[in-house]
């Protein structure tokens, strides 16, 4: 049985991609650091207590065979202290990577971000068109996920890594975007949109079962080596599909109605949000969030199609945000 150590399986992302990995017939050895989903906890994966910043703990995690390595483990928030985000988001992944290429691992996966992009239009656009933007900094330190693929590039043999840029997370078990969406929909009089999009932008969503699909194919695939991998759903939802949607599932009976700001009503509000947040943000929206909703964030997924079909695997289809 093949070994898959599978950091941040305590998360939300990770505890999905754990359960997915079983299913399949993997001995999974999950990473938690804090929190432990329920969905771990039943997912017949082996728990391990680790703080990716710490090296002897990361050099403990290969006390037997480990066939690949799946990255989850991350600070994901639209705030934080730069430092937070450097060595969680950048030196843990490189010292994480090194020990993994030290003791054989055949693969090397890194579950980035389709934030490497950067945040302005897009219009379709497939991996082999679309750069790092690298002009993109603060409020959520993207650089550090540019910076950590970079590193594997230049570091790694091809075959042994690969990355995969999820766009918006969501479905079985989200506890981030969806519940921070609808309780802005349930507390707001209205859906405000900003900027000349007027909602009618894509909302880039990739279901976590893509996600946990993704990772499996730049896992095994010989085509996946020294790649990257966007992965996004086929169905087109807009900014304002995704509100009406969200509104209809979980606040029945609530009368949505739309309204246009333009942008520089709200970008102040959005900096004193992200200058006085913390650890999370302390009201919405933050810059980062602005930037995410304001643009349309439009690509190809021809690439993770293409990957799913040569390991015999569908696109998941959903019908429901829960």
């Amino acid at each position: 049985m093949e070994t898959i150590l599978l950091t941040g399986a305590g998360g939300y992302v990770g505890s999905n991609a754990a359960e997915y990995f079983v299913r399949f017939g993997y001995r999974v050895i999950g990473t938690v650091h804090r929190n432990v989903a329920d969905r771990l906890k039943t997912s017949g994966a082996e728990i391990r207590t680790c703080d990716i910043t710490e090296a002897s703990e990361v050099a403990a995690l290969f006390d037997g065979p480990v066939d690949f390595v799946v990255h989850v483990a991350a600070r994901a928030s639209d705030v934080g202290r730069d430092a937070w985000f450097r060595e969680a988001n950048y030196e843990a992944v490189k010292r994480l990577a090194m020990v993994a290429m030290e003791k054989g691992v055949r693969r090397f996966v890194y579950l980035s971000t389709a934030d490497v992009y950067g945040l302005h239009d897009f219009h379709g656009e497939g991996e082999d068109a679309l750069r790092f933007d690298e002009t993109v900094k603060k409020p959520y330190r993207i650089e550090y996920k540019i910076m950590s693929e970079q590193w594997l590039a230049e570091h790694l043999p091809a075959e042994r890594f690969s990355c995969v840029r999820p766009c918006v997370i969501y479905g079985r078990g989200d506890t981030s975007i969806t519940p921070r969406t609808v309780a802005y929909l349930k507390s707001s009089p209205y859906a405000f949109h900003f900027g000349r999009w007027k909602g009618g932008n894509r909302w880039p969503l990739a279901h976590v079962e893509n996600v946990c699909r993704a990772l499996h194919a730049a896992m095994v695939l010989p085509e996946a080596g020294g790649k990257g991998v966007t992965v996004l759903d086929s169905r087109r939802v807009t900014v304002s599909d995704y509100y009406r949607e969200l509104a209809a599932e979980f606040l029945p009976g609530k009368r949505l109605k739309e309204r246009t700001l333009p942008m520089a009503v709200i970008r102040p509000v959005a900096a004193l949000s992200t200058l006085l947040s913390r650890s999370k943000p302390l009201f919405d929206p933050t810059l980062y969030a602005l930037d995410t909703i304001a643009h349309n964030l439009d690509f190809s997924n021809r690439r993770f199609l293409d990957w799913l079909a040569r390991m015999g695997l569908e696109e998941y289809r959903h019908d429901t945000y829960r």
